[in-house]
């Protein structure tokens, strides 16, 4: 859980970049191997014209194959609870456990109403999703397995605990960013300095763009303009 929950203004300029400029700035920290931390291609984003969401994971473990067992049951109260005990900015981080894959859909437009009114942005999950219009209307977002039809027998299995989504470990509290390309995790004590490092990245990156789009393109000044970039790009890490 983070001891210094981001700021409305810290959280937004976060917001002002993709997954994958974030996922270009983590890298200059060295904070963790470059193929973790970030959702799998399984996991699509639903509403891809939305903007990207910035928020704290609240998570869960649904299953819906089968009826929960008699006396196991979660109280969803309960669970409303914790995800208020979760800095806001939220977002929802649930893992369905039916395999192979998602037979019923725990998210639609009563579910997201209910966590919309609980403080989430949105939902990641490996299961399934449904209401598909009624959620977009409603501004909050879905990354999901698939879109399916029936909840079947979704019911809550447990929360606040460590759930796995699309390759992605994700603990309560972590600091999640969201968008079209899919989910990553940004480490809390690098998670000031990211934008500020993604703008750096970006700044490297339009120089070869533009010379590449220039009528005075040459593979000698695009080695020139790669090497000092590469060069930047060394030295920004830690």
């Amino acid at each position: 859980m983070p001891q210094d929950p981001l700021s409305p203004e810290e959280l937004g300029a976060l917001r002002r970049f993709s997954t994958p400029s974030i996922a270009n700035a983590i890298e200059r920290f060295n904070v963790r191997p470059r193929h973790h931390g970030f959702t799998g291609p399984e996991i699509r984003c639903m509403f891809p014209e939305m903007p990207p969401i910035v928020g704290y994971a609240s998570t869960a473990i649904v299953r819906a194959e089968q009826p929960a067992a008699a006396g196991r049951g979660v109280a969803v109260g309960d669970y409303w609870d914790f995800i208020l005990s979760i800095p806001a900015p939220r977002i929802a981080v649930i893992q369905d456990i039916d395999q192979p894959c998602a037979i019923g859909s725990f998210w639609g437009e009563v579910n997201g109403n209910i966590h919309k009114a609980l403080g989430c942005l949105g939902a990641v999950t490996n299961g399934g999703v449904r209401d598909l219009d009624e959620v977009r209307a409603l501004g909050f977002q879905f990354l999901a397995s698939a879109a399916i039809v029936s909840h079947a027998y979704v019911h809550l299995v447990d929360f606040g605990t460590p759930v796995k989504v699309g390759g992605l470990l994700v603990n309560p509290g972590d600091l999640i960013h969201a968008d079209k390309h899919g989910a990553i995790a940004i480490p809390h004590e690098i998670a000031r300095e990211v934008p500020a490092a993604a703008a750096e990245v970006e700044r490297g990156e339009r120089t070869i763009i533009d010379h590449s789009q220039s009528p005075d393109f040459s593979v000698q000044r695009l080695k020139e303009l790669m090497g000092a970039f590469r060069a930047g790009q060394a030295a920004g890490r830690r």
